[in-house]
């Protein structure tokens, strides 16, 4: 379920008021999403921490806030904000409820995209009003964050009731609300992890190969290359795939696997499945010649049954 979201100023009845905000769990996340809401108008007033690196970002991030338990920020805030990882939600949210810590009438936001508004329903049985505000970006825990913020698109999960306040936070933080159903949570999430936290790998695995070949400046030489990649794909679709496995150049892509073999072998089970998968949608999508993808194809199943990079299912 998606919705656009008009940018025009919001009427008075719905935005919500000038709140006081908490933060539970002071990892990269918290801090920046209240520091955002500050800029708005809104007040944090506690914030959790455990490690002395959420201590440090809290402190950067919310200068004057105290550190106080969990308990203690929902005591202190009508908007909390549950920022841990996904592992430990059902959890934490479960306990804030069974020691009596939740409220009714407080907003309480989570940011996992994994899950949407159900995972708050011992909250809201207690009263609570459930929020699943989840920053489709990648954060440092820095200053930064909260410019990134500004356009940056958050999948949004709410019972119905509560559409208008979680847009209007959202735009409150130079969000664009982009509403996905519960039961579409999981699979948003995935595709979130599978283009951001996997384009890092790529790219880590890219300079280290370029280092090894000589390059002195790896991310000089890819910042552009990769841009115009990425802007194509964004504009284009599978359009924009190029390169030898698009082209259906059988003979290069052996000649990679060959060098990555004796250079970088734990890179090569990651090549021949992208490759695998970028031949696959190209020859569904026309790019790639029939007559060409069979040796192609060939060479990857090939190096797909070979010690060391097997694909799924196959042994080692």
């Amino acid at each position: 379920m998606n919705a656009s979201v008009s940018k025009e100023p919001l009427d008075a009845r719905d935005r919500p008021a000038r709140l006081t905000v908490g933060v539970v769990g002071a990892g990269r996340v918290g801090p920046a999403l209240a520091a955002s809401l500050q800029l708005a108008g809104h007040r944090p007033v506690a914030v959790s921490g455990v490690s002395d690196a959420s201590r440090r970002r809290a402190a950067a991030l919310l200068p004057d806030v105290p550190l106080v338990e969990p308990a203690e920020v929902l005591a202190r805030a009508e908007l909390v904000l549950l920022t841990v990882p996904d592992d430990v939600l059902p959890t934490l949210v479960e306990g804030l409820v069974e020691t009596g810590a939740v409220r009714p009438g407080q907003l309480l936001v989570h940011t996992s995209g994994r899950y949407g508004a159900k995972v708050l329903d011992p909250a809201l049985r207690a009263g609570a009003l459930p929020l699943a505000l989840h920053p489709a970006m990648t954060f440092t825990g820095t200053a930064v964050d909260v410019q990134r913020l500004a356009g940056c698109s958050f999948g949004v999960t709410a019972p119905e009731g509560l559409r208008l306040a979680a847009e209007a936070l959202v735009i409150e933080m130079g969000g664009e609300p982009e509403w996905i159903a519960e039961e579409a949570r999981p699979l948003y999430h995935a595709a979130l992890a599978l283009g951001a936290n996997h384009l890092v790998t790529l790219v880590a695995q890219s300079m280290e190969l370029l280092s090894k070949a000589g390059v002195t400046a790896p991310d000089r030489m890819l910042g552009p290359l990769l841009g115009a990649a990425l802007d194509n794909a964004l504009r284009s679709g599978d359009a924009a795939l190029t390169g030898p496995v698009a082209r259906g150049d059988a003979g290069t892509v052996a000649a990679h696997i060959g060098e990555l073999r004796t250079h970088a072998p734990q890179a090569v089970a990651g090549y021949v499945a992208m490759a695998r998968a970028t031949a696959d949608r190209a020859l569904a999508h026309g790019l790639l010649k029939a007559e060409l993808a069979e040796d192609l194809l060939v060479v990857l199943a090939d190096q797909e049954r070979r010690p060391g990079g097997a694909g799924p299912g196959e042994p080692r």
